[in-house]
């Protein structure tokens, strides 16, 4: 994999931009520094990527609306790295489609293991059934194509939202709790409530219900976890 895996840095300070790079060429992975939020949109339209670093304070223009224009053309890997520590700040990307939020100052390995994380999560197909498709009332999972689809729709998933519809789907009775979930979907160890699981979890019931007002597909059971809805 690391031969071919390419990230975007979107970052204007030239120090933590290098050091991120730095990073990068440390797990073999191949980086492009951008400094701009203009820089940025132009190798976006121009490549392909596989993840993308992104500040939130930029010139030209904002990592928010560089977040939003990512996640209406592809569901890559995005992880923010920025000074803000408001919790809604994190709140606010998460909900927008980001997969990771770092603040800074960080530390060197967390951001490494980060990246290799998301990269696993989104590139990782060993998990997927052996059945191509799996159907669940008018919603259906194309394993292969990593695409779903919701009555005539295509849903537009980030890599974990896709990863936690997968999980619900392949044991539809199953209740899965928090730890379950971070486990499954995050590969590491869970070690107690995150509010990431219920950001993701939240954008993910949206989705659905914006495709399908009508229709509940993912319930809640109070004081355990979530389970695919009969």
């Amino acid at each position: 994999m690391s031969e071919s895996v390419n990230i975007l840095i979107v970052e204007d300070d030239d120090n933590i931009n290098r050091l991120l790079s730095n990073i990068i060429k440390n797990s073999n992975y191949h980086p492009k520094s951008a400094y701009s939020g203009t820089e940025a949109m132009i190798y976006l339209e121009n490549q392909k990527w596989d993840m993308v670093l992104l500040d939130l304070m930029l010139p030209g223009m904002s990592g928010e609306d560089i977040l939003k224009k990512v996640r209406i053309e592809s569901n890559i890997p995005v992880i923010i790295i920025s000074a803000k520590q408001e919790i809604q700040t994190k709140i606010e990307v998460l909900r927008a489609g980001a997969d990771d939020y770092i603040t800074k100052p960080f530390d060197i390995e967390e951001v490494s293991a980060r990246i290799d994380s998301c990269l696993r999560r989104y590139r990782n197909t060993n998990d997927v059934p052996e059945v191509n498709q799996i159907h669940h009332k008018d919603l259906v999972l194309d394993a292969d194509e990593k695409k779903v689809v919701l009555g005539e729709s295509e849903l537009k998933l980030t890599a974990i939202e896709y990863e936690i519809l997968l999980l619900l789907l392949s044991s539809p009775k199953k209740i899965f709790t928090k730890a379950n979930l971070f486990e499954s979907v995050w590969h590491e160890e869970f070690y107690g409530d995150d509010n990431t699981i219920n950001v993701h979890m939240s954008n993910l019931r949206s989705k659905l219900a914006k495709a399908n007002p009508d229709e509940e597909y993912i319930e809640t059971i109070w004081g355990m976890g979530y389970r695919l809805k009969s």
